[in-house]
Protein backbone atom coordinates (compact mmCIF):
# COMPACT_ATOMS: atom_id res chain seq x y z
CA UNK A 1 0.00 0.00 0.00
CA UNK A 2 1.20 3.42 -1.24
CA UNK A 3 0.05 6.64 0.43
CA UNK A 4 0.34 10.16 -0.88
CA UNK A 5 -0.51 12.88 1.46
CA UNK A 6 -1.47 16.34 0.08
CA UNK A 7 -3.07 19.69 1.14
CA UNK A 8 -0.71 21.31 3.37
CA UNK A 9 0.23 24.97 2.93
CA UNK A 10 0.30 28.38 5.07
CA UNK A 11 -2.22 29.54 6.64
CA UNK A 12 -3.38 32.19 9.24
CA UNK A 13 -4.57 31.31 13.14
CA UNK A 14 -8.18 30.60 12.76
CA UNK A 15 -7.81 29.27 9.20
CA UNK A 16 -8.69 26.09 7.69
CA UNK A 17 -7.49 23.39 5.70
CA UNK A 18 -7.94 20.21 4.15
CA UNK A 19 -5.64 17.43 4.20
CA UNK A 20 -5.68 14.48 1.57
CA UNK A 21 -4.27 11.42 1.00
CA UNK A 22 -4.07 8.89 -1.36
CA UNK A 23 -3.94 5.38 -0.97
CA UNK A 24 -3.41 2.69 -3.48
CA UNK A 25 -5.28 -0.22 -3.77
CA UNK A 26 -4.23 -2.80 -1.15
CA UNK A 27 -5.62 -3.94 2.27
CA UNK A 28 -6.43 -1.42 4.38
CA UNK A 29 -8.37 -1.74 7.37
CA UNK A 30 -7.77 1.42 9.71
CA UNK A 31 -6.48 4.57 8.06
CA UNK A 32 -5.41 7.51 10.66
CA UNK A 33 -3.42 10.92 10.42
CA UNK A 34 -0.77 12.08 12.59
CA UNK A 35 1.12 14.95 13.10
CA UNK A 36 4.90 15.44 14.36
CA UNK A 37 5.87 19.48 15.51
CA UNK A 38 9.02 21.01 15.32
CA UNK A 39 11.05 18.94 18.17
CA UNK A 40 7.96 17.24 19.04
CA UNK A 41 7.51 13.62 18.85
CA UNK A 42 4.87 12.14 16.20
CA UNK A 43 1.09 12.10 18.20
CA UNK A 44 -1.62 10.91 17.02
CA UNK A 45 -4.60 13.15 15.39
CA UNK A 46 -7.67 10.90 14.35
CA UNK A 47 -8.39 7.43 12.50
CA UNK A 48 -10.83 6.12 10.29
CA UNK A 49 -12.38 2.41 9.47
CA UNK A 50 -11.90 1.86 6.03
CA UNK A 51 -14.93 -0.23 5.79
CA UNK A 52 -17.87 1.59 8.40
CA UNK A 53 -16.22 4.88 8.56
CA UNK A 54 -16.04 4.44 12.30
CA UNK A 55 -13.64 7.42 14.10
CA UNK A 56 -11.73 8.12 16.74
CA UNK A 57 -10.27 11.19 17.67
CA UNK A 58 -7.40 12.05 19.49
CA UNK A 59 -6.78 14.84 22.23
CA UNK A 60 -4.37 16.59 20.25
CA UNK A 61 -7.12 18.29 17.95
CA UNK A 62 -10.16 17.00 19.04
CA UNK A 63 -13.48 19.38 18.37
CA UNK A 64 -11.25 20.83 15.21
CA UNK A 65 -10.84 18.27 13.38
CA UNK A 66 -12.67 15.71 10.90
CA UNK A 67 -11.60 12.57 9.39
CA UNK A 68 -14.00 11.25 6.35
CA UNK A 69 -12.95 8.53 3.75
CA UNK A 70 -14.41 8.28 -0.52
CA UNK A 71 -13.97 4.68 -0.55
CA UNK A 72 -14.61 5.12 -4.10
CA UNK A 73 -11.45 7.35 -4.96
CA UNK A 74 -9.22 5.65 -2.37
CA UNK A 75 -9.01 8.82 -0.87
CA UNK A 76 -9.20 9.82 3.52
CA UNK A 77 -9.34 13.61 4.11
CA UNK A 78 -8.48 15.23 7.53
CA UNK A 79 -10.68 18.74 7.73
CA UNK A 80 -8.84 21.05 10.10
CA UNK A 81 -10.32 24.17 11.49
CA UNK A 82 -9.64 26.88 13.80
CA UNK A 83 -6.26 26.70 13.14
CA UNK A 84 -3.31 27.68 16.16
CA UNK A 85 -0.03 28.36 15.54
CA UNK A 86 0.82 25.51 17.56
CA UNK A 87 -0.46 23.13 15.01
CA UNK A 88 2.20 23.52 12.68
CA UNK A 89 3.51 20.45 12.16
CA UNK A 90 4.51 17.69 9.27
CA UNK A 91 1.13 16.00 8.97
CA UNK A 92 1.23 12.04 7.88
CA UNK A 93 -1.32 9.37 6.93
CA UNK A 94 -1.28 6.08 7.59
CA UNK A 95 -2.95 2.67 7.32
CA UNK A 96 -3.17 -0.52 9.10
CA UNK A 97 -4.15 -3.93 8.06
CA UNK A 98 -6.14 -4.89 11.37
CA UNK A 99 -6.50 -3.51 14.57
CA UNK A 100 -8.59 -1.56 16.22
CA UNK A 101 -9.72 2.27 15.73
CA UNK A 102 -8.77 3.82 18.92
CA UNK A 103 -5.70 2.05 19.27
CA UNK A 104 -4.11 4.76 17.50
CA UNK A 105 -0.36 4.99 18.53
CA UNK A 106 2.13 5.44 15.26
CA UNK A 107 3.72 1.65 16.40
CA UNK A 108 1.14 -0.24 15.00
CA UNK A 109 0.90 1.54 11.75
CA UNK A 110 1.79 -0.71 8.88
CA UNK A 111 2.43 2.03 5.82
CA UNK A 112 2.82 5.47 6.20
CA UNK A 113 3.20 8.69 3.94
CA UNK A 114 5.48 10.57 2.96
CA UNK A 115 3.86 13.93 4.99
CA UNK A 116 2.52 17.80 4.02
CA UNK A 117 3.57 20.78 5.51
CA UNK A 118 1.06 22.87 7.82
CA UNK A 119 2.41 26.18 8.92
CA UNK A 120 -0.11 28.06 10.61
CA UNK A 121 1.27 31.95 10.87
CA UNK A 122 0.02 34.17 14.40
Amino acid sequence: VQLQASGGGLVQTGGFLRLSCAASAGRIFIMGWFRQGPGKEREPVAAIVWSNGGTYYADSMKGRVTISRDTAKNMVYLQMNSLKAEDTAVYYCAAKRSGLVYHIQAYDYDYWGQGTLVTVSS
